[in-house]
């Protein structure tokens, strides 16, 4: 079993607060509030004289995130405003035809609902599975899809319930049907091993402000580079042509690497957020933080598993978990002991039926411990 000290130097809320909320917004590490302090200071006292090395943390921010996820190339990540943009640029840049479907699950976020179901206008089906009406939730996606199917859209792992799915056998599916397989990644990045290659992803995204331990204002979207001009643009700008920075130009063309998704100004007080949050992310290491967090997990599995009034609505079996877990208080109003547990200090969230404890690798044990006795305390 890994373990690793915290450093509450690091993330001083320690002390304060049981943060049990990765799932939602993530508090930031002190690394990270203090490389956003340093940019602000240096805007303040120089402006723009310093711009060249801001656009070096540009340059490193986007090869940390391209080893994130094992991207070919960092040319393959581009830098959008958040999840729901990144999902945008693939459901308007297909070129749909009436009759066309796309399978997802029943159990998503509205951001990868939504987008899809303005696509009615153009004829297309939006098929949500039912997760549970097969022998496994990959099974029950791929009866659904047909000739018809353009593109399969999933999270990772689910936001309520904390499922995780098994992605591989759905790339490998779609990659030998021909159909699109995009992923909502923002509930694993920072949390676990992400290989986009390895899942045949065409497409991936996440913000950063999740177990990324970033600021919200700044997603990471990956295109597989082959299908990159299979993308309609909807956004133009200085940003995203070829020739960037020849504004004297008249002609240009639309650049080659996945900047062409980037229509304007870049966020930099955010660049400098996630690169440091990626920083600490990946010297640490995913294998680690990812053993450490199903070590949580399991704490607070056994705890529940234990409590005669407490279920577990999120899946026990090994490799079907991640960092969120989903619990349901009988004899009790879900939204009454939510709102007790946040004056309580535990900050935590109401979803999928239950309350949803989200932890990080560094979260205390004793915190576990101590939220649970928050919560036995209030069905008593």
């Amino acid at each position: 079993m890994t373990t690793t000290p915290i450093d509450k130097d690091e993330f001083p809320h320690i002390d304060k607060l049981i943060y049990l909320n990765h799932a939602a917004v993530a508090p930031w590490p002190r690394s990270v509030a203090a490389a956003v302090s340093e940019f602000s200071e240096q805007n303040a006292l120089y402006g723009a004289q310093h711009y060249p090395r801001w656009l070096g943390t540009e340059i490193t921010l986007r090869q940390r995130l391209a080893r994130l996820i094992n991207a070919p190339s960092p040319d393959d990540i581009a830098l959008l405003k958040n999840t729901s943009e990144a999902l945008s640029v693939v459901a308007y840049g297909i070129d749909w035809q009436a009759g066309d479907n796309i399978v997802t699950s029943d159990q998503e976020f509205p951001s990868n609902r939504i987008v899809w179901e303005s696509l009615k206008q153009f004829g297309v089906e939006l098929r949500e599975v039912d997760l549970n009406s097969a022998a496994t939730p990959e099974a029950a996606l791929i009866q659904q899809m047909d000739a018809n199917t353009r593109l399969l859209t999933i999270s990772s792992i689910q936001y309520a319930s904390g499922l995780k799915m098994e992605l591989a056998p759905l790339g490998r599916h779609c990659r030998a049907n021909n159909i699109l397989f995009c992923v909502d990644a923002i509930q694993s990045l920072g949390a676990h091993p992400f290989d986009a290659q390895a899942v045949e992803a065409d497409f991936v995204m996440a913000d950063g402000h999740k177990w990324m331990l970033g600021p919200e204002g700044l997603a990471l979207f990956y295109c597989r580079a082959e299908l990159r001009d299979r993308l309609k643009l909807h956004q133009y700008g200085w940003h995203m042509v070829e020739a960037q920075g020849a504004y004297d130009q008249k002609t240009w063309e639309v650049a080659k690497s996945a900047r062409r998704f980037e229509c304007g100004s870049p966020n930099m007080v955010a660049i400098h957020a996630l690169n440091a949050a990626m920083a600490l992310i990946l010297k640490l290491g995913l294998e680690t933080i990812e053993e450490l967090l199903l070590q949580r997990s399991k704490q607070m599995m056994t705890i529940i598993d234990g409590h005669p009034r407490l279920s577990l609505l999120t899946p026990t079996e090994t490799g079907r978990y991640g960092g969120i877990v989903t619990f349901h208080a009988e004899g009790v109003e879900q939204q009454v002991l939510y709102q007790q547990l946040m004056a309580d200090g535990v900050i935590c969230a109401q979803r999928g039926g239950g309350i949803r404890f989200s932890p990080h690798f560094y979260t205390p044990l004793s915190q576990l411990d101590q939220a649970f006795e928050k919560v036995n305390a209030f069905i008593a």
